[in-house]
């Protein structure tokens, strides 16, 4: 069967998602606007809700684009891996709470996406299968570690890599603590006390 109406111009959903990046790194969550974003990207507001149903959606969007291109970097040393890759999503959540030239413990956008995810169960099934995608990544890391010897054979992988990513988007969300490198480094030594298989 011949699908209905013309395909999805893949190149209006680029540029519509990079104005959309632009202007919430640029004013933060509140300065996205559906209405601007269609004029800047020269298509009508009913272009983008037919994809993007409310500002909600977009958002979403433009991170989960953001993150497509996350990757694992592994050299064989789990404790270096695991502060190199907490490091990655650290940078990225103090991105999404900095984005508007918010300073001081605010959660930023981060926060204002939990807050979408809660809101619509459309969204809040995507974030879950982006997040189910990412972390696999980061539990297949731990789990090539737990295999060639590096941790204990009786590794939960799930409990462990929960208590790495988990404190790093409380510290964000709830206390406002920052999340930077040395964060990262105390984060990963405390994570590995007696789970390494050489100390």
């Amino acid at each position: 069967m011949t699908p209905r109406g013309r395909p999805r111009d893949t190149q209006v959903d680029e540029r519509v998602l990079r104005i959309a990046a632009d202007l919430i790194f640029e004013r933060g969550y509140t300065g996205l606007s559906i209405d601007e974003v269609a004029e800047q990207a020269g298509v009508a507001k009913t272009t983008l809700y037919r994809r993007w149903p409310t500002k909600d959606h977009l958002a979403v969007a433009v991170v989960a684009r953001l993150q497509a291109d996350h990757e694992i970097d592994e050299t064989g040393d789990i404790r270096a891996d695991l502060v190199n890759n907490l490091d990655k999503i650290a940078a990225a959540l103090n991105r999404m709470r900095a984005a508007g030239g918010r300073e001081g413990p605010s959660a930023g956008v981060a926060g204002e996406l939990v807050a979408a995810a809660a809101r619509h169960d459309d969204i809040g099934k995507l974030a879950r299968e982006q997040y189910a995608e990412r972390n696999a990544l980061g539990l297949a890391l731990i789990e090539r570690a737990r295999v060639r010897g590096e941790l204990r054979a009786d590794l939960d992988a799930e409990a462990l890599f929960d208590q790495l990513a988990g404190a790093l988007y409380y510290r964000v969300l709830i206390t406002g603590a920052p999340v930077d490198r040395a964060y990262v480094e105390r984060l990963v030594s405390s994570a590995l006390e007696g789970n390494l298989t050489c100390q």
